[in-house]
């Protein structure tokens, strides 16, 4: 689920038509379809964290309190570290070429209520900084599923060269705001930025679509120079990811064509490289449940958005 958004009411399923049918096998092809503009989302209510995806689970006694020799200070464990660049192999496809990857969302945000909640500009309007994400019925956390594929598509780009960032790295206790998040890739210069996320809506509702900027101009947002490199970027990701996962694109936003324009969202809004989102499937549909939680299928997930991102800088 977008990180900054407000959860408007979710649509109802729609029935392909063979137009919709039509843009499906476009999909297929990823590299070249597309141009056209997408419709508007619908987002389920957010939920925080619960058992078996939270943060939050009491942790384990400390060696002191385990140890014979209580009264010895146990050796600290070495910070963590803050957001992560990696030192790119010396040659692959990607060589030279630097990409950010946006885990949506943070465990421990909804302990964090007052901070997630500040209003930050996103340039048309202000917003909060963050949000709780949402979360599988049986209580696998959204952000836990984002950073897991974002670390599995964090090895599939480097294998192939990249550098990669990462805008948060399970290394701070809240946020990033989505403002940062959106400064992050502007400051690295990536040459694409991809936000993770998975949705929350109603029983149902089932598939991916992925989030392109639409035209957007105030404030410090501008987004003239990103909306069309961005639905290319967003277009082979959709076609790439059908293929890697058998997933099809959402039967509830998009027209089933898998992708969806969007004007309110801050890390879009704000970024001045060419940025997408993808909500992987719908957390709160069993069947869709089901692959969210699978390591195989996130694998799956994470290597369609790597293909989608390597067709796309690879041009």
């Amino acid at each position: 689920m977008p990180y900054d958004e407000s959860v408007p009411p979710t649509r109802r399923r729609r029935t392909p038509t063979a137009a919709a049918v039509l843009a499906t096998v476009c999909l297929l092809g990823a590299a070249g379809c597309g141009t056209g503009e997408a419709g508007g989302e619908g987002s389920g209510a957010a939920a925080g964290p619960g058992p078996g995806g939270s943060a939050s689970a009491t942790p384990p006694p400390s060696a002191a309190a385990s140890s014979p020799a209580a009264h010895t200070s146990p050796p600290k464990a070495p910070p963590r570290k803050a957001a992560s660049a990696s030192a790119p192999p010396p040659s692959g496809p990607l060589s030279g070429r630097t990409v950010v990857i946006d885990p949506g969302h943070n465990p421990d945000n909804h302990l964090h209520t007052r901070e997630i909640n500040r209003q930050v500009d996103i340039g048309t309007t202000r917003k909060e900084c963050d949000t709780t994400g949402t979360s599988t019925n049986s209580g696998y956390a959204e952000a836990r599923f984002t950073l897991d594929v974002a670390h599995r598509l964090r090895t599939l780009l480097r294998a192939q060269g990249a550098k990669v960032v990462l805008t948060y790295d399970d290394d701070r206790a809240f946020g990033p705001c989505v403002d940062e998040r959106a400064r992050i890739g502007n400051q690295a210069r990536a040459d694409a930025v991809v936000s993770v996320h998975a949705d929350g809506s109603a029983v149902g509702n089932r598939g991916f679509h992925v989030i392109v900027p639409g035209p957007v101009r105030g404030g410090a947002a501008d987004t003239s120079k990103i909306v069309a490199p961005s639905r290319d970027l967003g277009t082979r990701i959709a076609g790439l990811f059908v293929r890697a996962t058998g997933s099809a694109p959402s039967n509830y936003i998009g027209g089933n064509t898998g992708l969806d324009t969007r004007k309110d969202l801050g890390g879009l809004n704000l970024s001045t490289v060419p940025k997408v989102f993808i909500e992987c499937g719908n957390m709160r549909d069993p069947k869709d449940a089901a692959l969210l939680t699978s390591a195989g299928w996130r694998q799956k997930a994470a290597q369609g958005i790597a293909d989608g991102i390597g067709s796309f800088l690879r041009g």
